[in-house]
C-alpha cells in the first residue's frame, strides 16, 4: 500500500524549434552534467501554461509562447532507500523570443544550446531522462493537442507570472 504522503512530481518541459534545431540546457544533476529541455516543477497557484513559460524563461532567458501541448508523459525512478519518485511531464510546443541578455539563469544551468535532433540522437548518454528524445520524436511526429486540452479550475485569484531577474 503507497503511503499517504505520496505523489507524483508535475513537471512542464519546452521544446522551442529554429532552423531545425532545438533549444536545450546543459544542467548540472546528481548524475553530473546532462542535457534536457527547458523544464522544471509546477509550483503552486500557477497554471500548466504559466509553469513552461516560466522555467522556459528562468532556465534559458528566452521568451516562450507555448502553441500546443505536444504530450503528457510518466516515469518512474527507483530510488534505492524507497519507493522511488514519479514524475508526470507536461511538454509543450512553441515559439521564443531572444533572450534577455540581463537575465541570469538558474543555477544549475551551465549554458544553453540549439542541437539537431541527430545530435540530441547520438549522445543519450548525455540525456537527464529519457523523455528528452522521446518528446522530440513526438514534435517530429506531428504530435499537436490544442492548449484547451487541458482545462484548469481556479478557485482563488490567479497567481501573477514571475518576472523574476
Amino acid at each position: 500500500m503507497k503511503p499517504e504522503s505520496w505523489a507524483p512530481h508535475v513537471t512542464v518541459a519546452a521544446i522551442v524549434e529554429r532552423d531545425g534545431r532545438f533549444l536545450v540546457v546543459e544542467e548540472h544533476t546528481d548524475d553530473g552534467l546532462r542535457l534536457n529541455q527547458p523544464a522544471g516543477h509546477l509550483e503552486a497557484g500557477e497554471t500548466l501554461v504559466e509553469a513552461v513559460i516560466r522555467e522556459t524563461l528562468e532556465e534559458t532567458a528566452h521568451p516562450f509562447t507555448p502553441h500546443a501541448l505536444v504530450g503528457i508523459y510518466m516515469t518512474h525512478f527507483a530510488r534505492p532507500a524507497g519507493e522511488g519518485v514519479t514524475y508526470v511531464r507536461f511538454t509543450y510546443c512553441g515559439g521564443s523570443g531572444e533572450p534577455e541578455a540581463a537575465r541570469a539563469l538558474d543555477p544549475d544551468i551551465v549554458r544553453t544550446l540549439w542541437m539537431s535532433a541527430d545530435e540530441l540522437r547520438a549522445c543519450p548518454e548525455r540525456h537527464r531522462t529519457p523523455l528528452v528524445m522521446q518528446c522530440i520524436d513526438d514534435y517530429l511526429a506531428g504530435r499537436r493537442i490544442p492548449l484547451d486540452f487541458v482545462h484548469t479550475h481556479s478557485v482563488g485569484p490567479p497567481r501573477p507570472v514571475s518576472t523574476r531577474k
